[in-house]
This record gives structure tokens, C-alpha cells and sequence, in this order.
């Protein structure tokens, strides 16, 4: 299966730029159900940690992961893991519903936790979540790919940063995704077991509208569910949208679906519109359309200038070094605690109070 047609099997992969020497930093993993745990890997792996164990209930998982990292070991249980006193963090991508309970198993061992999204898929496991990174002291970080893992996402953030758009007024985010249910897993389709689209890849978009706005809460003004053409699959949302209003004043929307045609080159033509009140920000992350340009297409417009920038291979992907640093020496610049909560408790809420559309 393509890397590029299928979203699920996408794992960006960056320059080396470690952060610390060889050994400093030793990760795990544990949970391979969703592919997204090899971006996981790739990009702490790229950033100096070295990954050391891996388990999985699955056999056939742990084989195929072996053999993208063959340096790794398979551990014969979780506990192994979870008992190794070298392992400094537990990445994982297991079933969405089960994220929650693994994290609190992680930091309850003593290590630091970073998990795919969607992190969590209630409330209540938020509540579970928040009470254990108090008491443990440790890290619940979350995989945000679309903006963590992409060059454009990175590059849009220190556009903002540097004044280019002037104070952000509203961030627009388009999420198409390719569905090819064949390829799969059963509890993908399973509304309890996946949190629903706008829990699921709509944590994406939410997350992003905090972060460009610079906000830390927002309310849901309003969102939207529906299964339009998958009568096959009942509890599978294959749209959803949802306007958010933050504490900045800055308001967001966003579409997610499942309908990426058969005949795009990429798994989902995601974009980004950031307006500003000096200019604004397009961003053609994974593809050009009706070009082969490749990935990693930024539009900036503002009172000085009108610029494209192909920014692919150029501007690579800092979190996970600063991500390995905040665990060494307990700060938070890759991202905060709080803002990794309130972007997963949003999703949970926009999700919750869904009006359902279609059919």
C-alpha cells in the first residue's frame, strides 16, 4: 500500500537533527494499531532518541514494525516495558478508546507518554488523564501530525510568530481523507471504539485553531455530523464540521470527511486558510492539485508581499527535539500539557453535541 494514498499508513520521515547523544533519550513503544506510530517513531528517532522495545498483542504487528526498525527489540509483555527502568518514554497508537488507559499505565511506571490522536475519547478519561499528569508528574503528550508533522504547518507558525499576517482573526481548515475500508481495522467503523470524526481527525483542525490563534480555550458554536454514502458502516461519520469562537475573539471552522476521490494523488488534499488583519496564510500541505509539484505549498499575502513558498525539506520538524528536551528537563516548549488537553477536550465536546445531518 502507498504511503501517500493511504492516510493511515503515513509516516512523514525528516533529516536527522538529534538533540542529544546516543543513548541520552531511550523510547518505546507499545500499541501499533494505527499506523501513525511509525511518524511516532520516525520523528523522535530522527531527533537522537533511540528506540529500544516494542510490544504489541499481535504477532504479525510486532513483525512488520521489526522490520522498519530492526535495531528494536520485542518485548514479551507490556509490563517489560513498562518495568524497564532505561525507557524514558512510551509512545503508542493503539485503539483510540484505549489510549487513555495505556497513558495512565505509562505515567503510572514512572515515564512520560506520547500518544497518536485522538488522545482520549471522553470526558471522563480527560478527567482520569489531567488527575494522573498531576500526581505522576509526567508528560500525556499527543501526536497533532497535521501541524507537528508538516513542514508548511511548522513554517505557518513562525510566520505568525514574526507579524507576518498581523493578530490572527480566523483559521479555516480543510481535512479530506481517504477511507479504503478494506485495508481497515473492524474498530475503525465502531463509534465508541474511534470517537467519531470530529473527535478523531477533527483533533487535528481543533488543535491548530488553538495554536495560530495563540488561544487557550474556545467554546463550540456549533457542529455537524453525518454519514452520507456508507450505509455499509452505520456508526461511521464520513463528514463533519465545526465553528469554534476562542478567548482570543478569533473563530475557526473546519470540514473533515472521507472522501477523497480515487483519482487524487494524495490521501487528502489538506489546506489551511489563516487570516490575519495584515494578510493571510494558505497552506497546500500534501499536494499541489493538478500539478506533480510535491508536498509542502505555502501562500502568503500581506502589505509587503504576495509569495509561494515550497518549503518541503527546508524547514523540517522541531517538535520532537524540543519534545525529547521538555522530558530531560521537565519545561514545555514543544507544547503544554494544557494545550494538549484542551485541544483533546474540545474534539470530545464538538463531537458530543453534534447535530447529526445526514442521512
Amino acid at each position: 500500500m502507498s504511503n501517500i494514498s493511504s492516510g493511515m499508513n503515513y509516516a512523514p520521515k525528516g533529516k536527522p537533527a538529534p538533540v542529544v547523544k546516543p543513548g541520552e533519550f531511550i523510547i518505546a513503544a507499545i500499541g501499533l494499531d494505527h499506523g501513525h506510530i511509525y511518524g511516532q517513531c520516525n520523528g523522535l528517532i530522527e531527533a537522537g532518541a533511540i528506540l529500544k522495545s516494542v510490544y504489541d498483542p499481535d504477532p504479525k504487528k510486532v513483525e512488520n514494525f521489526c522490520k522498519t526498525y530492526p535495531q528494536v527489540k520485542a518485548a514479551k509483555s507490556e509490563d517489560e516495558i513498562l518495568n524497564d527502568p532505561t525507557i524514558n518514554l512510551v509512545t503508542g497508537a493503539c485503539i483510540t478508546s484505549e489510549r487513555c488507559a495505556l497513558g495512565l499505565r505509562v505515567m503510572n511506571a514512572g515515564k512520560d507518554y506520547f500518544t497518536d490522536k485522538a488522545p482520549l475519547t471522553t470526558l471522563e478519561q480527560l478527567a482520569e488523564a489531567k488527575e494522573a499528569v498531576k500526581r505522576t508528574g509526567k508528560k500525556y503528550m499527543v501526536y497533532y501530525s497535521e501541524r507537528i508533522h508538516v513542514e508548511t504547518a511548522v513554517f505557518a507558525g513562525q510566520l505568525i510568530e514574526e507579524g507576518a499576517i498581523g493578530r490572527v482573526v480566523q483559521v479555516l481548515g480543510l481535512g479530506p481523507h481517504r477511507l479504503m475500508p478494506q485495508n481497515r481495522p473492524d474498530w475503525f467503523f465502531i463509534k465508541e471504539k474511534y470517537g467519531g470524526i470530529l473527535c478523531d481527525i477533527g483533533s487535528h483542525q481543533i488543535e491548530q485553531i488553538l495554536f495560530y490563534t495563540g488561544a487557550k480555550d474556545a467554546s463550540i458554536v456549533q457542529s455537524q455530523i453525518g454519514n452520507y454514502n456508507h450505509p455499509k458502516y452505520p456508526e461511521l461519520d464520513d463528514f463533519g464540521d465545526a465553528m469554534l469562537l476562542t478567548d482570543t475573539g478569533a473563530t475557526g471552522y473546519f470540514r473533515v470527511d472521507w472522501f477523497t476521490p480515487d483519482g487524487l494523488q494524495m490521501w487528502g488534499d489538506g489546506r489551511s486558510i489563516i487570516l490575519g488583519t495584515e494578510g493571510y496564510i494558505e497552506q497546500r500541505k500534501y499536494m499541489n492539485l493538478g500539478t506533480k509539484d510535491g508536498p509542502g505549498h505555502l501562500f502568503l499575502a500581506n502589505n509587503k508581499e504576495e509569495t509561494h513558498y515550497h518549503v518541503e525539506g527546508k524547514v523540517g520538524y522541531p517538535f520532537f527535539g524540543e519534545l525529547i528536551l521538555d522530558c530531560l528537563n521537565r519545561t514545555e516548549n514543544a507544547m503544554t500539557q494544557d494545550h494538549a488537553f484542551k485541544a483533546a477536550e474540545l474534539c470530545v465536546k464538538a463531537q458530543l453535541q453534534a447535530k447529526v445531518i445526514a442521512p
